[in-house]
């Protein structure tokens, strides 16, 4: 299973996640966050990575040109959209993205089916909230395109198991802090989804 990192703010933190093994890093551009990170500083971050790590870019309440310009800017290779949009807009982003799904009864998991997207639960804020969703909605699905989020840990990640799902997105489950991550939590995070 693929595993990402979000809420990444330093450089130390992306590097464990990457030498852990983890696929992603996520970087929150969204300025309510206690995640968040600016763009700027994402880059000095992106700049000393190693190849071959996909750096995501999650993005709340944007305008299409303002996502595309800060996605060029900050050295991501993808735009994570943690809001509701449509076709229509993410067409409009000049810029690989990811939409996300924030999900509240099992119909929401159909919509961008034909797309690989991001699965998180409900709440009103926006991301690491640690609210989990219910896995008796993916029973019997085609889970293959979705990267399931929200409430996992590197004690519950194990539960994923038999589902199918493309990859897994943690942040509040390996944190010391917010916006700062417990290295050990994050080694067994990776080490125990990996294992699925």
């Amino acid at each position: 299973m693929r595993v990402k990192i979000c809420g990444i703010t330093n450089y130390d933190d992306a590097m464990t996640a990457v030498e852990a093994g983890a696929d992603a890093l996520g970087f929150v551009f969204y300025p309510q966050s206690p995640r968040y990170i600016a763009p700027e500083e994402a880059r000095k971050i992106i700049d000393r990575l190693p190849p071959f790590v996909e750096k995501v870019g999650l993005f709340v309440e944007e305008v299409p040109e303002r996502i595309t310009e800060l996605s060029r800017s900050s050295g991501i290779t993808l735009a994570q959209i943690h809001f509701d949009v449509d076709e229509d807009f993410l067409a409009s982003i000049d810029f690989p993205t990811l939409p996300v799904v924030r999900a509240r009864k099992p119909e929401d998991l159909d919509r961008f089916s034909d797309r690989y997207r991001l699965v998180d639960a409900y709440c009103e804020e926006y991301g690491g909230s640690g609210k989990r969703l219910a896995l008796e909605w993916f029973a019997g699905r085609d889970n293959s395109r979705i990267i399931i989020a929200g409430g996992l840990t590197p004690q519950n990640v194990s539960e994923l198991a038999g589902y199918g799902f493309y990859g897994c997105d943690v942040s509040s489950g390996t944190e010391a802090a917010k916006g700062r991550k417990d290295p050990q939590k994050v080694r067994d995070f990776v080490r125990n989804a990996k294992s699925l």
